[in-house]
């Protein structure tokens, strides 16, 4: 009730204003401590020359960023337009073989930049899996995938493995384990959908395409392989009208967040900020919120524009990739929180749908949330801190669902029933609001230090100023009130 009720205009308005209002404040705040701290000590090995004619340095914390958007820039974009060229001239002049081009051009494009070696570890991780998934048991094929997903987690099986790679180029530690991670991912997938296929198995070919596509070899996103496998060897290749126009306009798009990233990262430093505990004592509430929820909001950006690029290929292959993720300023549930959808469409499809059910049962709930989380923790690489991630995030599922069940009773069904469905939208954004700044403060923990995520909570909820507090509330109430509307679960 009262989800999709409309409000009053000005209301709506009411809460937009406080929304900018609040981040061009907290903006301004991150702005002047970037200017007046760009010279600090403890900034020197992240903050870096950047535009030499506005006299601007770049924070260069992110390595991710730095490496697909400027060391290794060309030599992406060299592999990607080869992939492009070939599939485009195979789509031409022999569609049928355009799978099998893709196998070729990924195996030739993998062995050239980590070796012959790493390319014999990959398909030695594909044959046993492979191997396993020929018996058809759904619980072997999982227990052998995460086997050797930890293979790759816990020493000393990982500094064997990466023996195998030669040279040591500094792009070496991440294509190690973005490709194995990803394979490994890929190879279950494809073992349980094979334990799926009544008639006959998969030929151990549309394994070694799935795995050794290129875009998405290295960095995801991942596509399970039913998806994939249909939609790669289609007969007949057509595009929608305007297609071409939206993937050029999704390509146009990235390019401009790109140019706005590098803008923000020479006058916000907002990756290297926190790392400074010293200095973050001095700051104002403000800039410590703001901080926070910068943070997120970027790793959404990396995450939609990294995937968004790889997505862009794949649509020019005739595929549908996995959508971006949602930004977190649309998000206050948990079941909707996640930075890579390839990966959560995977955990929901092999893991936590099947354990839990519909989803309404308390127990059957807690049991696929813990399987959940914990392929994910493995998936990640167990660490203090993606074990508090993993713990508070689970917690948080599972609390949506306890006080769903909770208000479902009398008297408060009968309370919300009373009032008009834009007073109970109203109801329902106050309560999610505390949820809202769960999610964000359980989601840093991934992405910055405990210490950091511990000075945001006090100086949000003991501590700080309560006009700062206040106005963090009545924005989470506009998130909620605005996005009811869109969110298939409330946590009422």
């Amino acid at each position: 009730m009262g989800i999709k009720a409309a409000l009053p205009k000005y209301e709506i308005y009411f809460y937009n204003t406080v929304l900018c209002l609040a981040l061009l404040w907290a903006t301004s705040w991150i702005f002047e401590v970037s200017n007046t701290n760009v010279n600090r000590k403890t900034f020197q090995s992240n903050i870096k020359p950047g535009w030499h004619y506005f006299g601007r340095k770049m924070d260069t914390a992110d390595f991710e960023w730095v490496m697909w958007f400027s060391t290794f820039r060309a030599h992406i974009l060299f592999a990607l337009s080869g992939h492009i060229l070939f599939a485009k001239l195979c789509t031409m002049l022999a569609p049928q073989y355009r799978s099998l081009v893709f196998l070729v051009y990924g195996v030739l494009a993998v062995w050239t930049s980590m070796g012959w070696t790493y390319v014999t570890l990959m398909l030695s991780h594909c044959i046993l899996l492979y191997s396993i998934s020929l018996v058809k048991i759904r619980w072997l094929c999982f227990l052998t995938g995460l086997c050797t997903l930890a293979s790759f987690k816990c020493e000393p099986c990982v500094s064997w493995q990466a023996g195998f790679v030669e040279g040591d180029f500094e792009l070496r530690h991440i294509l190690f384990y973005g490709g194995c991670g990803f394979t490994i991912m890929r190879c279950m997938s494809f073992a349980l959908e094979n334990c799926e296929k009544k008639d006959g198995n998969y030929n151990i070919l549309e394994l070694l395409k799935y795995n050794f596509y290129l875009p998405f070899f290295y960095f995801g996103p991942i596509m399970t392989f039913d998806q994939f496998y249909a939609q790669v060897n289609r007969c007949h290749f057509s595009r929608k009208e305007r297609e071409m126009w939206n993937i050029s306009l999704h390509g146009l798009m990235n390019l401009g967040i790109i140019i706005v990233v590098d803008v923000l990262f020479h006058f916000m430093y907002i990756l290297t900020i926190p790392t400074d505990l010293k200095l973050l004592k001095h700051l104002s509430d403000w800039a410590i919120v703001g901080l926070a929820y910068m943070n997120l909001v970027y790793d959404w950006v990396k995450a939609a524009v990294m995937f968004g690029a790889i997505s862009t290929v794949a649509r020019l292959d005739y595929l549908d990739p996995p959508k971006p993720p949602k930004c977190i300023t649309l998000l206050y549930v948990f079941s909707e929180t996640h930075f890579d959808r390839g990966i959560n469409d995977w955990l929901c499809k092999y893991v936590y749908n099947p354990l839990g059910g519909s989803h309404c049962n308390v127990v059957e709930e807690l049991i696929a949330t813990l399987c959940t989380y914990g392929v994910t923790i493995l998936w990640l690489g167990p660490c203090k801190v993606v074990l508090i991630w993993a713990l508070f995030n689970c917690f948080g599922l599972n609390f949506e669902l306890w006080t769903a069940k909770f208000f479902s009773v009398e008297p408060f069904t009968s309370f919300e029933t009373a009032l008009s469905e834009a007073g109970s939208r109203r109801l329902r954004a106050v309560f999610n609001a505390f949820n809202y700044w769960c999610v964000v403060l359980f989601n840093l923990l991934a992405l910055n230090s405990l210490d950091f995520v511990k000075m945001v909570a006090k100086r949000l909820l003991l501590k700080g100023n309560p006009i700062c507090t206040l106005i963090n509330f009545l924005y989470s109430v506009h998130v909620c009130v605005l996005r009811q509307v869109l969110c298939a679960q409330v946590s009422l």
